[in-house]
């Protein structure tokens, strides 16, 4: 400070210590005069008009009054000032040193406090007839005191103010606990531009910080919780939101029914109610994550699943609860735990599982609002890992659903030898297969996939495959099949659409896709027919794998009336065909696909083989569709096991081909009760082609553990059973071939068509 700007020094007890010359020309008082005397009587005095005279104007105006510190000694230093001071100033100033709530010292160049004001006392803890003197950030027992000291030096070099600076103050300092304090740093200069020192500001916000973290803690469980829908998941995904955000540790176990997605149980929880090891986060397991156990009586952790009450428990190493879990107590010894909540994970009244957070080692203990926070979070958990239960339970139910509409065993052919490899996605899939055996001792390999997943997708497969398996009956070429097959999935679609606004279905169109091959092990030929899967694969028994370019069908219950095409191939016995749904063409079908040469070096290895070699090497990663895969290996049926003759073409056709079949049936070995009854079939069929339908026809045979009467003809007519009256002499033929046959159908073919009966015999192998 300049020398001409000072007056005097005074001490504590204000008494005037230096009687500068600006002060005498001032006051009009000589240093031997003022020297010694208090500054209060000696300018009361000078005010009233004394024995010296009355002091100069410029003297009547406010003052500069500024603290130092001499050798530890408070002293005043008073200094003229360049403008006056309003009396509203001067107000303000009393106001804030004598009734402001927040703390304020007032600091030298060297950030010593030098003065604080009354609110400075209310500060927990704080002897304020200690503080003058001591530099400011170690006066309270700062957290950081030397981050401190750089702020205020940086604010006392640059003049720039740093406001609200959140600051702890350790435990020894602050009575016990810890307190938060928001604290601004402010530089003080005089009207020249010189630094006088700093205005530091003090607010204790303890409270206000913990509500803005309790509030952050329940914000972080619920932006970080309820993510995936699985239970186990969710538990990983709670621990990880609180610590080290709450605590150092936390444990969450689960009721073992919940895990598996049954109801929770009631409260209180009997002792008998296992709970699974969920999910952890911490220094020392007492228990192996996923074990199964049932928690020992006597403890807080089975008291909360009682009353689904949450505790504040003390730690220490005369509780008497840790001799009842021995494990656990070890595990606590060795994280150094010291403080313990325990709190239910319950929603409507049940019990879903038990939550524990401990603070270990040099963390603060919990205080009992925490007790409510960690009830607040748990709510939350609960909620999300009751929502995770109830989407388990119905993926679970899913799951069940397409399990059991699918074949359980594909039924044994004789020529085709089946085997699938099925893996479904986690949230339950709709691909579905068949093995149908046909007439004339044909065999239908069919893959299906409905797009979606869950309860819709399992049964809209579980219709469609109700559908094609009453279609195959029918005995309908592959291409109609596939036709009729949409159909009706396109009526389901609308039957979708039909459904009311608010139903999740309606919003959900349905689409779906179908490859089917017929296999004729008599002709060697395979007939393929796709709607929306990829081409199949094809494996000769002594060659390469390769795609048999089938065209694209469009998909079932797609818009348009496009047609499905059909292909037919050679097909030679101990082939091997292979379709699967779109993820398995993708990454083992296909020429580029990831595992295409593992399929073709095992591609003639047994199927199961096949199968677990593909299984062992698909990445299940993160895989939200079913992957299905179905093989079958073909082979020939026995030339001696067929038989086939042109019959003539008038009424001497019926006993050329009884006598035919007598013959043959009797090489087979049949019984004469069956031969009898399959002459009388073959006598009606024949008697039907030779009165309704056309020549050239034809008789043919076949014994593959059915016998299967053929007749064939090139009418196109379509034959149906008449119930004739008593009167009636005609009209008998197919309805006693309806009561004698198992099964009987007509097959159309590109000219003409075949009508066919099928019978149990033990003769046929």
């Amino acid at each position: 400070m300049p020398s001409d700007d000072r007056l005097m020094r005074l001490d504590e007890a204000g008494r005037v210590l230096e009687w500068h010359r600006a002060a005498q020309e001032a006051f009009g008082r000589s240093a031997e005069e003022a020297v010694g005397r208090t500054a209060v009587s000696l300018l009361r005095e000078i005010t009233a008009g004394g024995p010296a005279g009355r002091a100069r104007p410029e003297a009547m105006r406010p003052l500069l009054v500024r603290p130092v510190l001499t050798d530890g000694t408070l002293e005043w230093e008073v200094s003229a000032t360049a403008e006056a001071a309003s009396g509203e100033d001067l107000a303000i100033l009393r106001a804030m040193f004598a009734h402001s709530p927040v703390g304020l010292h007032v600091l030298d160049d060297r950030l010593r406090i030098v003065r604080v004001n009354t609110a400075t006392r209310t500060l927990r803890g704080t002897a304020v007839d200690r503080l003058p003197g001591r530099v400011f950030s170690r006066a309270y027992g700062l957290a950081d005191p030397a981050q401190e000291e750089a702020a205020a030096r940086r604010v006392l070099e640059t003049g720039r103010a740093e406001l609200n600076r959140i600051v702890r103050v350790t435990p020894g300092v602050a009575g016990g606990e810890h307190r938060i304090y928001s604290v601004s740093y402010v530089r003080l200069e005089n009207a020249g531009g010189d630094v006088l020192g700093l205005v530091a500001s003090a607010v204790d916000v303890t409270e206000r910080e913990h509500a803005l973290w309790r509030l952050s803690v329940v914000d972080e469980v619920r932006r970080r919780v309820g993510g995936r829908l699985d239970v186990l998941s969710t538990c990983q995904e709670f621990v990880d939101a609180v610590v080290p955000r709450f605590s150092g540790i936390a444990v969450v176990e689960v009721v073992e029914e919940v895990v598996r997605g049954e109801a929770p149980p009631v409260v209180p929880v009997g002792r008998e109610v296992p709970l699974r090891r969920a999910a952890f986060r911490g220094v020392v397991s007492a228990y192996p994550l996923g074990e199964v156990r049932r928690l020992p009586y006597g403890t807080p952790f089975s008291r909360v699943l009682t009353d689904l009450r949450p505790r504040l428990v003390r730690v220490a190493e005369d509780s008497l609860w840790l001799a009842a879990d021995p494990p656990r107590a070890d595990a606590i010894r060795a994280s150094g735990a010291h403080s313990l909540i325990v709190a239910p994970l319950a929603l409507r009244g049940a019990a879903l599982g038990v939550a524990s957070f401990y603070r270990h080692r040099d963390e603060e203990p919990f205080q009992d609002a925490d007790v409510a926070l960690a009830a607040d979070v748990c709510a939350h958990a609960a909620l999300c890992i009751d929502n995770a239960r109830r989407y388990a339970r119905e993926r679970t139910i899913a799951a069940t659903v397409q399990r059991r509409l699918l074949p359980q065993r594909p039924p044994a052919q004789a020529t085709v030898e089946p085997a699938h490899l099925h893996l479904p996605a986690p949230e339950g899939g709709g691909a579905w297969f068949d093995v149908i055996g046909m007439a004339g001792a044909r065999t239908a390999l069919v893959v299906g996939e409905v797009a979606g997943h869950g309860m819709a997708a399992a049964t809209t497969m579980g219709q469609l495959r109700t559908v094609i398996q009453s279609l195959a009956a029918l005995d309908l070429a592959p291409d109609e099949l596939m036709a009729r097959l949409s159909d009706t999935a396109a009526r389901l679609a609308a039957e979708r659409a039909a459904l009311p606004a608010g139903d999740p279905l309606h919003r959900e169109p349905l689409t779906a896709s179908c490859l089917i091959a017929v296999y004729d092990p008599i002709d060697l030929t395979c007939t393929f027919v796709r709607a929306g899967l990829s081409e199949p694969v094809v494996v000769p028994p002594d060659g390469a794998p390769k795609v048999v370019p089938v065209p694209a069908g469009p998909l079932l219950a797609g818009p348009g009336n496009a047609p499905f095409p059909a292909t037919t191939v050679d097909l030679p016995a101990g082939s091997t065909v292979a379709i699967g749904t779109r993820v398995v063409a993708q990454d083992v079908l296909a020429p580029s696909a990831r595992l295409r040469a593992l399929f073709d070096e095992h591609a003639h290895r047994p199927l199961p083989d096949l199968c677990d070699a593909i299984a062992y090497a698909v990445s299940d990663g993160r895989r939200t569709e079913d992957a299905l895969l179905l093989l079958g290996r073909t082979s020939a049926l026995p030339a001696d096991r067929v038989f086939g003759c042109a019959l003539p073409p008038g009424p001497e056709a019926g006993p050329f081909a009884r006598a035919e079949a007598r013959r043959r049936l009797r090489e087979w070995g049949v019984d004469q009760e069956v031969a009898f009854t399959s002459e009388l079939i073959v006598s009606e069929l024949v008697g039907n082609a030779v009165r309704y339908g056309e020549p050239p026809m034809r008789l043919r045979l076949i014994c593959n553990g059915m016998l299967t009467c053929e007749v064939s003809d090139s009418a196109m007519s379509a034959p149906h059973v008449q119930h004739a009256r008593t009167s009636d002499e005609t009209g008998r033929g197919l309805f006693i071939v309806a009561a004698l046959a198992d099964d009987w159908g007509i097959r159309y073919q590109a000219e003409g068509k075949t009508v066919w009966a099928q019978q149990s015999v033990d003769g046929c192998p």
